[in-house]
This record gives structure tokens, sequence and C-alpha cells, in this order.
């Protein structure tokens, strides 16, 4: 991996965890912690990230989570297409997870009138969000708190899904690529991901057409372990062949 890859990755994971260990990061990325402290003087030097004593923490994350302000707000129109999509299959007396992330939070604004529904979620926002809703059954998971995303992850996240049998999942994803499948920065999440993709009879993955052909650190797996792809109308004649050699279902948001 070149340098600056190194560094985007760095930040990219950053963006997710909201901190991170010198350590941790050289053996993430196989470097040395020289190195490791080479890359985050210069993030640093672009006022992007904060150095500490052995570690590192994304700038201006305090202000964010005390605002609950989700730091990826790209696309957010096509973001807002794609929930309203998601209602054709949100149905009264339905049990849903909707997964942590900027477009299952649209999801959860568009929800607020569905009568018995029952929504498990990682995301705090989402939680406070529904939660006051005489409508809405809200269920959450426990684990470590990632402040960016301000949602729960880790093994304890995971072990929540256990024994669950649920039958709809939105699930969020940072890069979709033919030879990864899905990807996210942090690896924390894999465990989460997958246990949420096993409790669930059908998984929608909810996705704007930027992050498909786009690689992130941490591989989950294949896109076989999806059922359908609502995106928006930018998705690219190649994808949509990759979709359908893969036999998974593209739902358009117009």
């Amino acid at each position: 991996m070149l340098p600056t890859q190194r560094k985007e990755k760095i930040l990219d994971l950053l963006k997710e965890d909201g901190s991170a260990k010198v350590v941790d990061l050289a053996k993430i990325f196989k470097v040395t912690e020289v190195t490791i402290r080479q890359d985050l003087e210069k993030l640093e030097k672009e006022g992007l990230v904060v150095r500490e004593h052995g570690g590192v923490h994304l700038k201006d994350v305090e202000d964010q989570v005390r605002n609950f302000a989700l730091i990826h707000q790209e696309n957010l129109e096509q973001k807002e297409k794609i929930a309203q999509k998601c209602l054709d299959f949100i149905h009264p007396g339905d049990t849903i997870i909707l997964d942590s992330g900027s477009t299952t939070t649209e999801i959860a604004k568009l929800i607020m009138h569905i009568k018995r529904l029952t929504v498990i979620t990682n995301a705090l926002n989402i939680a406070l969000m529904l939660g006051a809703n005489p409508n809405i059954e809200v269920v959450m998971t426990g684990g470590e708190f990632k402040p960016p995303t301000l949602s729960l992850t880790g093994q304890k996240a995971a072990d929540f899904f256990k024994g669950l049998n649920v039958q709809k999942l939105f699930l969020a994803t940072a890069g979709i690529s033919l030879k990864s499948g899905l990807t996210y920065p942090s690896i924390s999440d894999l465990v989460v991901k997958k246990a949420m993709i096993d409790a669930s009879d059908i998984t929608y993955l909810v996705a704007d057409s930027s992050k498909i052909g786009k690689n992130a650190f941490a591989s989950l797996g294949a896109l076989s372990l999806i059922d359908y792809i609502i995106t928006d109308e930018g998705v690219e004649e190649k994808h949509k062949q990759v979709f359908k050699d893969n036999e998974i279902e593209l739902i358009i948001a117009g």
C-alpha cells in the first residue's frame, strides 16, 4: 500500500472509530510504529486529527457527539431517495434491524407513522429518534461506543443477535466491489454486520452509487451475503451486471 493510500485508510478508520492507538494501527497496516507516527504527523498538519501520547483521535469528534451529528453526510439527496424507496418494504407489524449509518438514519426519519413496528438497532441516534414514538418498539444492542458513527460495535454488539430471527435487515456499507465484496473501514464492525445478516431472513443493502466499485479497508465477505441492493440512479451498467451475476436483485430509487 502506498503511503498516500495508507494515510487515507487511517483517516477512514478514524472517521468510523474516532480514535486509535499507534501500536494497533501499525499491526493493522503491517508497518512500523515510526511509519504510523509519520502518517499521523502529516494528518495533524492537515488539521484532520489530534495526536496524543501513544495514539490519535479525530479532530472535532467531541463536538459532533455533543450535537449528535453524523460525520458521513455526503450524497444526502441520494440517501433520502433510497430511504423513501425502503418504505415499500417496511410494513405494520414488521420486526426490522436498522444498521448504523447516514442512509439508515434517513430511513428512521420516514418510518415514524408505521404502526406496531419493532426496530432493533446499534445506532444511538436512531434509538433516540424513534424511542419516544408509541408506534415503535426500539431494542438496542450492547457494545463499544464509536463516537463518529454514534453506534455500538464489537463482539458484545454481535452477541446480541445470537438466537434472534428477524424479518428484514437494512444494512449499510462503506464500499462494494466485485473482488472484496462488502467492505468497511473498521474491523470491529465486521462481526456485528455478519451477526445482523445471520439473524435476518432478508438483507437489503442500502448504499448510494458512489460506494459501488469502492474498496474500504476490511472485507465482510462476498456480495452473495445480501439479497437486495437499494441504490440510486447513478449506478453504472457494468455494476448492474455484477449484481445480476451474483443473483442480487437491484432496486433503483428514482
